[in-house]
């Protein structure tokens, strides 16, 4: 490996996210020009059923130039979805009992369609 090509691949600070079977990394590395860019990398962990096991991994790439309005629209994104939401985590993954909504009207249905509407008059 030549120094120009040691050098995209140098890092110059990293954090890590560990997140489940998610791991995030936070790569600030040198352009060709000696400049900063970030990466974020998101690797997800997949076990096959024989207990192997491979990673998958996407890449984004941001320059300081979009540093700005990627951090605006971040903060906003993230505001919503807790005010919204809050900070609950609300899923199937991490709540035995949880439904769907469509399962809740589901099982609202089946419970009363095998209801046998009974006239006592009749008897």
């Amino acid at each position: 490996m030549n120094d120009k090509e040691h050098l995209e691949q140098e890092e110059i600070f990293s954090q890590v996210l560990r997140a489940g079977r998610r791991t995030y990394f936070f790569d600030v590395r040198a352009t060709k020009a000696d400049d900063y860019y970030l990466t974020v990398t998101e690797s997800k962990k997949f076990t096959h059923d024989d207990g192997s096991f491979h990673y998958k991994k996407h890449k984004i790439y941001l320059y300081k130039e979009d540093f700005v309005e990627f951090n605006e629209m971040l903060k906003a994104a993230t505001d919503y979805i807790l005010e919204e939401k809050g900070e609950e985590v609300i899923s199937e993954r991490h709540q035995k009992d949880f439904k769907k909504p469509s399962e809740l009207n589901h099982e609202e249905t089946s419970s009363t369609e095998s209801f046998t509407d009974v006239n006592f008059e009749d008897i």
